[in-house]
């Protein structure tokens, strides 16, 4: 573990290798998996906030949904706030390309629209690093998740020395700052130097 602030950072982030390879997957993080996108209470309110600049960029049911209940429920067995999934397990903001089968984010697709200033929910962001937070004691934890869906990810991630965080680069200072990736690069760089 390598220890940053008051992050504590598994070595997996900088010895794993993952580049997210859609052509295989086609978006299946967005309606594989046991619940929604784990969101913070601040991004449950973003959603409320933007959920009105969506339509156009989620499916009709999920505008109708939206109207009735917000966009995410508390995941008792996870202990998190998520993004709520239909029956079939995805997520309600997902659009699917009928004709490539490609899922999309509706929330991404806005901003990147202009629509909206929040990109999507950081969880998402940042796979396959999870973080979990202890606020007793005053830190976090960010380990590697490994899914079976992302096999072509460290296949490509492989092929192309790409370890983990520098694939996730922007989404890293999105949640911490240039100055925490940066440092990032400099515990990298003294870990291969040994």
């Amino acid at each position: 573990m390598l220890v940053l602030d008051d992050v504590l950072i598994s070595e997996e982030i900088f010895t794993e290798s993952f580049i997210c390879h859609l052509d295989k997957c086609k978006g299946a993080c967005c309606w594989e998996g046991d619940y929604g996108a784990p969101l913070s209470v601040e991004e449950t309110e973003i959603l409320d906030k933007i959920q009105d600049k969506l339509t156009g960029f989620i499916p009709v049911k999920t505008v109708d949904l939206l109207k009735e209940t917000p966009g995410y429920i508390y995941e008792k067995k996870a202990k998190t706030w998520a993004t709520q999934c239909y029956e079939d397990g995805a997520c309600i903001y997902l659009q699917k390309d009928e004709t490539t089968g490609f899922a999309q984010c509706g929330i991404e697709k806005a901003y990147q629209a202009g629509k909206i200033q929040y990109q999507k929910p950081l969880s998402c962001h940042l796979y396959p690093i999870r973080v979990t937070t202890n606020k007793d004691l005053g830190f976090e934890a960010w380990n590697y998740d490994r899914w079976d869906i992302c096999s072509a990810a460290c296949t490509l991630g492989a092929e192309q020395k790409m370890p983990v965080f520098r694939f996730l680069k922007n989404a890293i200072i999105r949640y911490k700052n240039e100055d925490f990736y940066n440092r990032m690069e400099e515990a990298y760089a003294y870990y291969k130097s040994q």
